[in-house]
């Protein structure tokens, strides 16, 4: 079984670009992944509830829920994840640096609600090794998924082998391949931190080349890696599969 990881029914793009389920899912077909990971950002926490729960209503065996945690003025943002999580069944939580500096007095309470439910955080971090130490080694309990390698699209190999030596150092941290453009650093980290703790991810839909050969790119780019079999399978959709008790 192929499962994305992380997919998108909003991006974070200058757009904000959305996807309908029905668009991810005929990506899903014609690229042969089974099951994704959806949500939305780019949104409040609220919008992004009714975004993710419209896609699995339609999907219920396809898609798989997060929730995005996002400070808001208007509600309690900790009591809308409680209740997407314990109430509707959302698997995760998905966080990003560029709309929710990830400082103590603001995010930590989300990384505590993730422990206490036992539910992992994909956070982008954009790169912040600093921040990325800081939240493993503060939350050991709570399962933390460092999306991008650590930065997406990233060509500084010595930035990546840091988040490689991270992920060794905490057990609790697991790597997010979408957007990857290093490939031989994907087999590195398996061999270092075992393919478990390696998730294959499209961060798609996107429309360069299209939709589907992004997603098909992303397969292969797995299927290429100087890895065992088992390992291979693993990265795909068992190391998510896994962490997420599907």
């Amino acid at each position: 079984m192929i499962i994305d990881s992380h997919v998108h029914l909003k991006h974070g793009d200058a757009a904000a670009t959305e996807y309908t389920p029905e668009q991810i899912i005929e990506v899903m077909d014609a690229a042969g992944i089974d099951r994704s990971v959806v949500f939305a950002m780019s949104t409040t926490t609220r919008r992004s509830i009714e975004m993710a729960c419209d896609a699995v209503e339609r999907f219920p065996d396809r898609l798989i829920p997060y929730v995005y945690a996002l400070p808001s003025y208007e509600r309690p943002v900790i009591d809308e994840l409680r209740e997407a999580i314990v109430d509707l069944g959302f698997r995760g939580i998905k966080l990003h640096i560029g709309e929710c500096r990830l400082k103590e007095y603001i995010a930590d309470p989300v990384f505590a609600l993730a422990g206490e439910l036992g539910v992992p955080c994909l956070i982008d971090l954009g790169g912040d090794l600093a921040t990325a130490e800081r939240i493993a080694a503060a939350f050991p309990q709570t399962k933390l998924i460092y999306a991008h390698f650590g930065r997406y699209l990233c060509t500084d190999a010595k930035l990546i082998d840091s988040f490689i030596a991270l992920a060794e150092r905490h057990h609790n941290v697991w790597l997010d391949a979408a957007g990857v453009v290093l490939d031989w650093t994907i087999a590195e980290a398996v061999r270092r931190i075992g393919a478990g703790r390696v998730l294959f991810g499209t961060d798609g839909p996107h429309p360069a080349p299209t939709p589907v050969d992004m997603a098909r790119n992303g397969i292969r780019q797995i299927e290429m890696l100087d890895i065992s079999q088992d390992d291979k399978a693993m990265v795909l959709g068992g190391s998510i599969a896994r962490l997420l008790g599907v």
